[in-house]
């Protein structure tokens, strides 16, 4: 019952409530509290499965994407092999020069589009391309030491893509280093780490800018190679052929261009002025080649580089990196 109690004062009368009404509040609380926490932990836990949902189904697409990626690397494998064995010079117009322009993936799988309704959308494209037809950082050095003309092949190259020459030297003497250092018990603290690939070259002293501009003429290969005059752009064969000019470079990239030269003395008749008896780091053929893969599925892009030696009739995997990306928004 509740209690009617008078004030002090005599004013009017102030009620009081009873202990099982505070009781009832108290139970409301709680059981709000109790609500909240049960919903909390719901939705808690069924983030974490969507979460779980979502990985499981990136990296699925991951290995996917990887397998597919493995089997373009086969498929350009294939090609190099059978350019092989029909022997004779490298050149652009070979198939292996031909690039694989984007196509959905479910026209490799099947021709009839009923049976590819299901397949997912995904757009394969990739190309091959001639490492030897850039200039191998590699034959700087050779007995520990920088051989000097070709110290003077890359500063031509370094001067025909607007890069200031003491950056050869830098290079050269940065290599010749870090060789030392890796051969050696005992490490030299100053010497760079040797790169491994070209925009490693900072480890050098490189500039962004410098690396920027040499990047696309020159590579590191294995072994000392010769520069291929069927694919190699002007700037390299200035750098590979002394005496030449850009013009007269242009003027061998639009021959061979209408018909391939067969052979390296083919390439030297139509340079006028070469001393007698010289023999330019040229050729007509290649061992080394760069494939590059590219899966595009949805937002998501999957890149895979690989540098693969051609032994004879086998085709050996030098070198594989991967880059996933994400495609901008509204390409």
């Amino acid at each position: 019952m509740t209690r009617i109690m008078k004030t002090a004062t005599g004013g009017p009368p102030r009620r009081r409530d009873s202990p099982r009404a505070a009781q009832r509040g108290a139970a409301l609380l709680i059981a709000m509290i109790i609500v909240t926490l049960v919903v909390t932990i719901a939705a808690s836990m069924v983030w974490q499965q969507w979460r779980a949902v979502q990985v499981e189904a990136a990296e699925r697409a991951r290995v996917q994407a990887a397998w597919i990626l493995t089997g373009a690397l086969d498929w350009a494998r294939l090609i190099l092999r059978e350019d092989r064995r029909t022997g004779g010079a490298d050149h652009l117009g070979e198939p292996w020069a031909v690039p694989l322009a984007e196509a959905r993936l479910s026209t490799f799988l099947a021709a009839d589009k009923d049976n590819t309704d299901d397949a997912p959308d995904a757009f394969l494209s990739g190309r091959i391309a001639d490492e030897q037809a850039r200039y191998n950082l590699n034959n700087l050095v050779a007995g520990g030491k920088v051989v000097l003309e070709e110290l003077a092949a890359l500063e031509r190259l370094c001067l025909a893509v607007g890069v200031a020459a003491d950056v050869a030297t830098r290079i050269g003497e940065g290599l010749r280093d870090a060789l030392a250092s890796e051969g050696s018990a005992a490490v030299n603290a100053k010497a760079a780490l040797l790169p491994r690939d070209v925009h490693q070259l900072s480890w050098l002293g490189v500039s962004a800018d410098a690396l920027g501009r040499l990047e696309p003429y020159v590579t590191l290969l294995p072994t000392h190679t010769v520069v291929n005059a069927n694919t190699a752009p002007r700037e390299v064969l200035v750098a590979a052929i002394k005496g030449l000019d850009l013009a007269s470079a242009e003027r061998l990239v639009q021959m061979r261009q209408r018909a391939h030269f067969k052979n390296a003395a083919e390439v030297l008749a139509q340079v006028p002025g070469l001393p007698v008896g010289s023999n330019p780091p040229i050729g007509v053929e290649s061992s080394f080649f760069e494939v590059r893969g590219r899966l595009r599925l949805g937002d998501r892009v999957l890149e895979q580089r690989s540098i693969v030696e051609r032994r004879g009739n086998d085709v050996v995997l030098l070198m594989r990196e991967q880059v996933a990306s994400r495609e901008p928004a509204g390409s």
